[in-house]
């Protein structure tokens, strides 16, 4: 009995709040990627992909009802850990030893970052000082189960983040630490995100076109996304349904930049190998892979050769659904893996909007249009960090 099983999941993006609103918006083709509304920023020609609530609206829909000051990060975490939450049951019976891994790089920055000059002149705003850092965000997120959790702790490794919350808390099962674990990531957008981004040129200011030949750069996006994982035993004994398995997890760090990815792809090749040898699988195995696919030069040219030399000449479809919700930087391996598990279970493949020409060193494209109908048993989904920190999941059906 050593299968990680998947029981509850939750999720809030650009493209909505929940998983049955994320659902209708992939099938829809219906993007949230838009004009700058909530972040107070000079740039407004950057299009985003910012969830539709302001801080008022999501404290009400999670449930925050304290006047001490919180940050967007945890309000978005908080969204998400509720849903998740709420459909593993775990209110009702709770594993004996559960953890909370969460993954952020910006925290609680959206706020700290207004606050600065009232920092250096004078003490009005001095809380947000202490929920500037990741771990701040995950400890206000767990607070409203406090007691529940058994590990809490914050995986920050950019844009693989969330990815490896879910590899760490796949490998506390393994080892007996704890029966269950809620993995994933949240991050808001902040002025420091956006002009960090923008200051490396790799920004599009249209809607993002990840895999296109003319392909201009990112969209950042903002949101929050969790699953629960268990053992084999804990689900048995809670007496839950699973919604499908992590069969298959890698990490694998290339550091061939800060920011670059390889040309050849040499650490997303490595992390995709490592999935498929753990979860047992050939490449042929693989039905559908949800891409890092950011819409950057060298991204999507690197995962794509990496692609190439795992599957050969049999790549399965591809997408990257970035082009809906933008790239969600740390929590985007929460995201993705919630979007695949939900396009297994509802029978889709969701398209990767706005492609038009193939890049001319790939031997494939993108999904164009969302398939409909079609079976998943096994779904990859990569996540690539900084650094050449980078992470591969294979969610397979039961």
């Amino acid at each position: 009995m050593n299968k990680i099983l998947v029981t509850g999941m939750g999720i809030i993006s650009a493209i909505g709040v929940g998983k049955a609103a994320t659902v209708q918006s992939l099938l829809d083709g219906k993007s949230g990627i838009g004009s700058i509304k909530y972040l107070k920023t000079k740039h407004i020609e950057l299009p985003v992909g910012e969830v539709q609530c302001d801080d008022e609206e999501l404290k009400a829909i999670a449930g925050y009802t304290s006047s001490k000051p919180i940050t967007r990060t945890s309000l978005l975490g908080r969204v998400a850990l509720k849903e998740a939450l709420e459909e593993a049951n775990i209110n009702l019976c709770r594993p004996r030893k559960l953890a909370f891994i969460s993954g952020t790089t910006v925290g609680g920055m959206e706020k700290s970052e207004l606050y600065y000059h009232d920092f250096l002149n004078n003490d009005a705003h001095n809380e947000y000082i202490a929920m500037h850092d990741c771990g701040a965000c995950t400890d206000m997120i767990g607070k409203q189960y406090e007691g529940k959790f058994d590990i809490v702790t914050t995986i920050s490794t950019a844009c693989s983040s969330a990815a490896n919350a879910a590899i760490l808390g796949a490998n506390l099962i393994k080892a007996g630490y704890v029966d269950a674990a809620i993995v994933g990531g949240t991050e808001c957008l902040s002025k420091f995100h956006l002009n960090g981004f923008n200051t490396l040129m790799i920004l599009d200011k249209e809607e993002c076109k990840p895999f296109d030949k003319n392909r201009q750069g990112l969209n950042l996006g903002e949101g929050a996304a969790y699953l629960v994982i268990e053992s084999e035993e804990s689900v048995q004994r809670r007496n839950v349904k699973p919604l499908c398995e992590l069969s298959g997890y890698g990490n694998a760090c290339d550091a061939f930049h800060q920011t670059a990815s390889s040309a050849t792809g040499e650490g997303a090749c490595k992390a995709m190998a490592k999935a498929l040898e753990m979860s047992g699988l050939n490449s042929g195995d693989i039905d559908y892979i949800n891409a890092h696919g950011t819409g950057t030069g060298n991204n999507d040219e690197s995962e794509g050769a990496a692609i190439m030399r795992i599957f050969g000449d049999k790549i399965p479809p591809v997408s990257s659904t970035k082009s809906f919700t933008g790239h969600t930087t740390s929590a985007a391996g929460g995201v993705e893996s919630v979007i695949s598990v939900l396009a297994m279970i509802n029978d889709f493949i969701p398209n990767n909007l706005n492609f038009s020409e193939k890049i001319d060193s790939l031997s494939f494209s993108p999904v164009k249009e969302c398939i409909r109908n079609v079976k998943l048993s096994h779904v990859m989904t990569n996540s690539f960090g900084f650094g050449g920190n980078d992470s591969s999941c294979i969610l397979s059906k039961l």
